[in-house]
């Protein structure tokens, strides 16, 4: 019994997705049909196992058992080819005085099976019907009945009636037929509810001819309505061809405007750069940041240029030689870049123009790097402050 519900409890938690796929023509359910489905049974099942296979068939009270409750889940894929794969697990009892394997019971006897099976639905050799869904099947299965355990191979047949598109009926009896001698063979009946869930839908051979014909009705409506509008589609086409026509040609001249201006600003700060750099770099003494005579008149000139063009933003960028430590050079370097802007700004120029940068050593003008032999006037034109203009 444990078995068996841990078995429909996995069964139920395969079954949390249900979302249907939408069809988008037609728009009346008779139009299409399932063409896949998955679909999860409940309900109950009766075993006639005592070992007569079909003689008294119908010997409710002697030979068939059941249990009040139901005892039976399933679970299945149904496909547009007709196939379906099920897995069915069913509980049951052997009460005292049913006629078991040919001897009449003594005493209560649980009985469990797990079985899958491969069916086939008829209505895809007969034609598909709205309610009544016919099916075949053979399967294979495992059967603890009786204090025997089995392996069977079974046969089904059976049919499902719909009340509507997802909810039904299931009614099916399977003859299960046990490997080698160890147990009498036995049938089992089953009824029960099924849900169908992750529909995929098709059009059906009559949803195909009714679409056939709206197509026919549209498309005799379309070449109407064409030839009404014909003539005004044309006014519209050539009106919006003037209209394009007139905003591309007031685009084409906001754009050279555009571009007329952005050149000229383009050339303007190219030439403030070119005056800037003309004026030189100002240099530094050995392991000094102040200015000497000759930095401050190319600071001078510089001042005037900026006076001249109030909206230029600069940056200054100073460097050291590459003696000394680099921790102390870049020190020195920011120091230096200090100095550069104090200058200006005691010259009147607003701080908020200028922007400074030390780099230390790095950015060497030349080959006097750490470590090589170089003259005094080639590590003199490492040690400097250059200018860029930033905005204008």
């Amino acid at each position: 019994m444990k078995t068996y519900t841990v078995m429909i409890t996995v069964l139920l938690c395969l079954c949390i997705k249900t979302s249907v796929a939408q069809v988008v023509f037609p728009s009346t359910s008779k139009d299409s049909i399932i063409s896949n489905a998955w679909m999860l049974g409940f309900g109950y099942n009766i075993v006639d196992d005592s070992g007569d296979v079909f003689h008294e068939l119908f010997s409710l009270n002697s030979q068939w058992n059941s249990v009040p409750y139901p005892s039976r889940i399933s679970l299945g894929r149904y496909f547009k080819s007709g196939l379906g794969l099920e897995f069915i697990a069913t509980y049951n009892k052997y009460k005292t005085g049913k006629i078991i394997d040919g001897i009449v019971n003594d005493s209560d006897k649980d009985y469990l099976g797990f079985d899958t099976r491969l069916s086939y639905d008829i209505n895809k050799v007969i034609g598909e019907t709205a309610w009544f869904d016919p099916y075949v099947g053979v399967g294979s299965g495992y059967t603890d009945a009786n204090s025997k355990t089995r392996a069977t191979y079974n046969a089904v047949i059976g049919f499902r009636t719909w009340f509507s598109e997802r909810w039904g009926m299931d009614f099916s009896s399977s003859g299960k037929w046990s490997f080698g001698s160890v147990a009498s063979n036995h049938i089992q009946h089953a009824a029960g509810v099924v849900y169908q869930f992750d529909i995929e839908k098709e059009i059906s051979k009559k949803g195909i001819k009714r679409q056939t014909v709206w197509e026919q009705m549209e498309q005799e409506k379309q070449r109407e309505t064409d030839s009404i509008s014909s003539v005004r589609q044309a006014e519209e086409d050539a009106r919006a061809f003037v209209d394009r026509l007139a905003r591309e040609k007031e685009a084409a001249q906001l754009a050279a405007v555009e571009k007329a201006k952005i050149d000229t600003e383009n050339s303007r700060g190219k030439k403030l750069q070119e005056a800037i750099s003309s004026l030189g770099h100002v240099y530094f003494d050995l392991n000094s940041s102040y200015l000497n005579k000759e930095s401050k008149a190319i600071l001078d000139q510089l001042s005037k240029i900026l006076f001249d063009n109030a909206k230029v933003e600069l940056t200054i960028t100073s460097f050291t030689d590459s003696r000394g430590t680099e921790n102390y050079n870049s020190w020195l370097s920011e120091r230096r870049a200090g100095r550069t802007m104090g200058y200006l700004i005691k010259k009147g120029i607003d701080p908020r123009r200028l922007e400074t940068e030390g780099l230390g050593e790095n950015q060497l003008t030349n080959h006097c790097d750490d470590g090589i032999h170089c003259t005094e006037d080639e590590h003199r034109a490492n040690r400097r402050s250059q200018f860029g203009v930033s905005a204008f």
